[in-house]
């Protein structure tokens, strides 16, 4: 009887080891899935610029104009978008774009993935015709991190894609060495841009140790 129960027992503790193990790996795979699914994937935003001054443009009249003023500048707009069609239909590779990046630097160079993945998007579709301008703003951080951050503006100069560099405040040190990867830089009146370098100074002990007949 003693060694039925041990038995029993034994069986039991196996099979309830084994139905652990499997609520356990199901648990993990569920806790897997759950994670990626609330996992937000990355975008990027895309933001045409013509459109929201435009918009700007049309308030601006809504509250300064007559009606009779809007309705004359309207008639005006609405043929001006038909010529430019039309133009657009004879000469589809007459039209000319401005991409415009925007990088914020911390110490780390931390918007370098972000930029990367938006020069991508650029590179898909730009052509020499197109032009790209980025404004920077850094007072720089690690050589390796705004390096790399310079690189990757190079790969649009290297697909020989104008790369205009604008500057409204700061961009200093590897701000700076991006910048200087551009075709120009066109920067704010008060604008500091600029690197002062590192200075490396080492005495020269060879006179002293001279002096008290030190060899070294």
């Amino acid at each position: 009887m003693t060694n039925f129960f041990s038995t029993y027992g034994l069986f039991l503790a196996e099979g309830l080891t084994i139905v652990i193990a499997i609520l356990a790996t199901f648990g993990g795979l569920i806790a897997i899935a759950s994670k990626n699914k609330l996992k937000p994937k990355e975008k990027i935003e895309i933001t045409k610029l013509n459109q929201k001054y435009q918009e700007m443009k049309e308030l601006v009249n809504n509250e300064t104009l007559e009606k009779w003023e809007l309705k004359k500048i309207r008639k005006k707009e609405k043929q001006t978008v038909a010529a430019q069609k039309k133009l657009d239909k004879n000469s589809p590779s007459t039209k000319l774009r401005l991409f415009v990046l925007k990088f914020d630097g911390d110490l780390k160079a931390s918007a370098v993935e972000n930029l990367r993945e938006e020069i991508t998007a650029i590179l898909t579709v730009a052509t020499p015709k197109d032009e790209v301008l980025i404004k920077i703003e850094s007072t720089g951080g690690v050589i390796h991190g705004y390096g790399l951050a310079a690189s990757q503006l190079k790969r649009i100069r290297d697909r020989k894609i104008p790369l205009i560099a604008a500057v409204d405040k700061v961009a200093a040190s590897g701000g700076y060495m991006m910048a200087c990867v551009a075709d120009r830089i066109l920067a704010a009146p008060f604008a500091i841009i600029g690197s002062i370098g590192v200075i490396a100074q080492l005495p020269n002990f060879h006179r002293l140790l001279k002096k008290h007949d030190i060899d070294f």
